[in-house]
């Protein structure tokens, strides 16, 4: 096996000091480098594994940080810390380029040659740095069809890559095709895979703490998660009756850390269709 080194790097970023995974490969030359954006509950030990496979590879990686080391457990505090992020692309912004100055600054990163990859809230943060001008190789992206401000994917120097599933209640049809249509406008080199009967975070473990933290949070945020984030200070969209019921589907087929939890989405997806509103 090809020896990796790694460490842990702090930085500031987002008035928080940021605790990220650098994973080295072995040589001593200079590497491409890749940077790696966790989901909303934040880095643990999934998206490190992530950047040493990457090392292993022949890659300076590095995981980075959203919360200040916190990896949050509890849907509730992640969403409060989550969804103004996503509200506000600059501050997605200074997130990405505080991870991106400590990856160019490691001597075995050649700074001409890096790309960027995103699950959930990490990759709306990569989406963002494309649309800030940032020369990157490539974009990809899991579960992160975030749009951006108008006219701003036009920055996007890279081709683009997004996974996400086809039943996924955060990134709904009408999301997926809101992607797209940026996307195209802007005369990106992109290309979308959507994964057939797949659910919100799909590439985790089912098992794993992790799944069940993600898992939650979203389906407690209701569908347009994402769409509400972006359009933040305007008036809420309404939830179709279809929209709920795809959400309950979800529901039913999701994992959950107790019975108690279970329920109390259960009622957040009936209260939504006694009201009409997400």
């Amino acid at each position: 096996m090809t020896t990796v080194t790694t460490r842990t790097v702090e930085y500031p970023a987002d008035g928080l000091t940021m605790v990220g995974h650098l994973a080295l490969p072995a040589g001593a030359g200079r590497r491409p480098g890749v940077l790696i954006g966790p989901e909303g509950p934040g880095l643990n030990d999934v998206q490190r594994r992530r950047a040493d496979a990457l090392a292993e590879l022949g890659y300076v990686a590095l995981a980075f940080d959203l919360h200040g080391g916190r990896w949050f457990t509890d849907p509730e505090e992640m969403l409060a810390r989550c969804l103004p992020l996503l509200a506000d692309p600059d501050r997605l912004r200074e997130i990405g380029h505080a991870a991106l100055d400590v990856l160019r600054a490691e001597p075995r990163t050649d700074p001409d040659r890096i790309a960027a990859i995103g699950y959930g809230t990490g990759g709306a943060v990569v989406l963002e740095l494309g649309r800030a001008d940032v020369d990157l190789r490539a974009i990809g992206t899991v579960n992160a069809l975030t749009t951006g401000r108008p006219g701003e994917a036009v920055r996007i120097r890279c081709p683009v890559w997004a996974g996400v599933g086809s039943e996924d209640p955060i990134m709904p049809a009408g999301q997926r095709d809101a992607f797209a249509a940026e996307m195209q406008a802007a005369g990106v080199d992109w290309r979308l895979v959507i994964y057939g009967g797949a659910l919100h975070a799909f590439q985790l473990n089912r098992d794993s703490e992790m799944f069940r933290a993600s898992r939650v949070a979203m389906y407690e945020a209701g569908e347009p998660l994402f769409t509400r984030a972006q359009e933040a200070g305007e008036a809420r969209r309404d939830a179709s009756f279809d929209d709920v019921l795809r959400m309950i589907t979800g529901i039913i087929a999701t994992g959950y850390v107790s019975d108690e939890q279970r329920g109390r989405v259960l009622r957040f997806a009936l209260d939504g269709i006694r009201t009409g509103k997400d």
